[in-house]
């Protein structure tokens, strides 16, 4: 039998037709597959990144699968089935075509996701980055499940316009049940993105509470008082709130010590004896624009008001550093005969 004569048999039976064309794509499919693991693998782990080898690993089974399915679409044709069934078969194939494409997509993203999460997570040490991470992969598989379905759904001739309605209506219901906790799961994106706070940062919120933050989490912040104690803050509250945050942009911080004298005191000698006293402070800052300083600020009802300015290396130090300054300050001024007042009210009576 010559090759016109082949021809003509496979031209004129449609069953013959319908095998050639299902056993051309079955053969593409494993062609594609021994391709892809021979040659485009070899060429890719020549490749810097490791993206582009996990991407040829996960997807050449499922897109040798798809030119199968894809086989099996085009073989109904020149069956002359009848035309329900033809129907039914072709959009069986071109389901599962919809769900495997929709797999290959969501593989890719996510090999993409880990990929760029992996090197954003390495610049923090906060646990929240992880958990967006997370919480990106179920968003986008979720996503393109749904998109997959209503593309399937309205393969098979059914009407999604209704079933959009009731799931719009279905998720504001669902997005007001969940305000707050949608509130602390935004909250704590927005200062992982804003790099507000970081593990280990030491700071002070609006209530007065200050501790050291021992994680961020996606929906809550734990901080670790200066008491032990570790208070639990949602992420929607600390994200509306004033934030003083002792770290950056340098772990120096100033500290103020006021004091007070009384009327009658030598001002250059109380500036120069606190000076001298602030020195023998461990850990002060040394510097042009670090140099220490006395303020003379008022003249109160009972005293002459001054403020010490200097600054501490490490502001985990600067409690510490009040502290002493306090201590040297108090007892300088009494070795040196300069009166410390106190509060005093003169009351002159008038003899009638």
């Amino acid at each position: 039998m010559n090759l016109q004569e082949l021809y003509n048999v496979v031209y004129y039976n449609p069953y013959l037709q319908a095998a050639v064309i299902f056993m051309g794509f079955f053969i593409l499919s494993k062609l594609f597959v021994f391709i892809s693991q021979n040659i485009i693998l070899k060429i890719t782990k020549k490749t810097k990144t490791k993206v582009d080898d996990l991407i040829v690993k996960s997807t050449n089974k499922p897109i040798s699968l798809l030119l199968v399915f894809v086989g099996i679409h085009l073989a109904v044709i020149p069956l002359g089935l009848s035309e329900k069934i033809s129907w039914a078969i072709r959009n069986i194939a071109s389901s599962f075509i919809v769900v495997i494409i929709t797999y290959i997509i969501i593989v890719v993203l996510d090999i993409l996701i880990d990929s760029w999460g992996k090197g954003w997570a390495e610049k923090t040490r906060s646990r929240v980055d992880d958990q967006i991470i997370v919480l990106i992969h179920r968003f986008s598989r979720i996503l393109f499940a749904i998109l997959a379905f209503l593309f399937i759904l309205d393969m098979w001739g059914i009407k999604i316009g209704p079933l959009l309605a009731s799931l719009g209506i279905a998720g504001i219901a669902i997005a007001f049940a969940m305000q707050n906790t949608l509130g602390n799961i935004f909250g704590g994106i927005s200062m992982i993105l804003d790099k507000t706070i970081k593990v280990g940062d030491v700071i002070q919120i609006d209530d007065k509470t200050t501790g050291t933050v021992l994680d961020i989490g996606l929906r809550s912040t734990r901080i670790r008082t200066f008491n032990n104690e570790v208070v639990i803050i949602p992420n929607g509250q600390l994200a509306n709130s004033k934030v003083d945050n002792y770290a950056p942009p340098d772990p120096s911080a100033r500290v103020v010590v006021p004091f007070s004298v009384a009327y009658g005191s030598n001002v250059d000698k109380v500036k120069k004896v606190v000076l001298k006293e602030i020195d023998k402070i461990k850990g002060l800052k040394k510097g042009k624009d670090a140099e220490p300083f006395v303020r003379f600020i008022e003249m109160s009802d009972s005293s002459l008001n001054f403020k010490a300015y200097f600054w501490m290396e490490d502001y985990m130090e600067r409690w510490r550093a009040k502290d002493e300054a306090n201590t040297l300050i108090y007892d300088a001024l009494n070795k040196n005969k300069i009166s410390i007042p106190f509060p005093q009210m003169d009351v002159h009576l008038k003899k009638r």
